[in-house]
């Protein structure tokens, strides 16, 4: 098939292309390079079935494919508030224009939203029944909102025009890849282990999180992009740990003299995540195969090699 990834030099979206390419797909990736990175897709930049487009999806653009993966927006904190109004742009207008393509060449679209449309969740775990608690005016709302509003366009284009549609929330995601500046906590400790600097946690350490190796969440995305049920579908890890209890394992496995710092907490920041699973099980027979301390193990050693090439 023909298969368009918007984000496709991203983090998500390089482990992605990386499978499509392996299964002999000829894959457009469509990346603004905002957060993308072109030395995620290396490898690819002179296969015949792989084409890289520099492109906005804020701005239309005519293709032929069978399939779309968006995936395109900033999904860390530091990077969708650095433009609060860009992010939300993407989140609408760019799902618009990706919607508009699958509706004109009859693709299937999947839609990479995210367990922030649970805002800080009253319920717990988060089953996808549940409609969230989200500050429409908050500093998190330009991507908390904009996702939400994205899974209404893509129900509304589906109802009306007859879009075949895909919808997934992805809860925190780690793995190689990941940048380092990106603010979430895994890279965030990572880097500050590795470079021997305090380890900063925000609050008191006991909000809580879920984390899923970037591997289990591809094969969870491939599976609902080919099988039958159109979501919106969880996909996370159900292990849930609280963030000192993650800087804690990071310490152990990098620098156990490294210190920790504690900062007050971020606006709006959820106290407590955790997917409830129970759809992708049923529906995609998918759970998450790879443990925490394997998958830090992967991620520390790719910010290694990193930090290393840096100097």
């Amino acid at each position: 098939m023909r298969i368009l990834v918007t984000g496709g030099a991203g983090f998500i979206g390089s482990h992605l292309i990386d499978r499509l390419m392996e299964q002999g797909h000829e894959v457009l990736c469509l990346d603004n390079f905002f957060t993308g990175d072109k030395r995620n897709i290396l490898k690819w930049l002179d296969n015949p079935y792989f084409e890289l487009i520099r492109h906005d999806v804020t701005e239309p653009i005519r293709l032929e494919v069978d399939r779309i993966y968006h995936l395109a927006c900033p999904a860390s904190p530091v990077h969708y508030q650095y433009n609060p109004v860009k992010t939300i742009k993407t989140n609408v207008i760019g799902t618009l224009n990706m919607l508009g393509l699958a509706k004109r060449v009859k693709a299937r679209i999947l839609l990479a939203s995210t367990s922030e449309v649970y805002g800080d969740p009253e319920v717990h775990p988060q089953p996808e029944t549940y409609r969230g608690n989200v500050n429409t005016i908050g500093i998190r709302s330009c991507y908390d909102e904009g996702k939400r509003v994205a899974e209404t366009l893509a129900f509304d284009y589906h109802r009306q025009n007859k879009v075949d549609i895909r919808v997934v929330r992805i809860f925190n995601t780690y793995g190689p890849r990941m940048l380092e500046n990106d603010g979430r906590v895994v890279s965030n400790f990572v880097v500050q282990a590795l470079k021997k600097i305090p380890l900063t946690v925000y609050g008191d350490g006991s909000q809580t999180r879920s984390f899923c190796y970037v591997s289990d969440l591809v094969e969870g995305i491939m599976r609902l992009m080919e099988g039958e049920y159109i979501g919106p579908v969880n996909l996370g890890n159900p292990g849930e740990y609280t963030i000192l209890e993650l800087a804690q394992k990071i310490q152990q496995m990098v620098n156990p003299e490294a210190e920790l710092k504690y900062e007050p907490l971020p606006q709006d920041d959820p106290q407590r995540r955790k997917p409830d699973i129970t759809l992708a099980k049923k529906h995609l027979n998918w759970e998450p195969t790879i443990a925490l301390d394997d998958g830090l193990k992967r991620t520390i050693e790719d910010f290694r090699q990193r930090l290393v090439n840096e100097q």
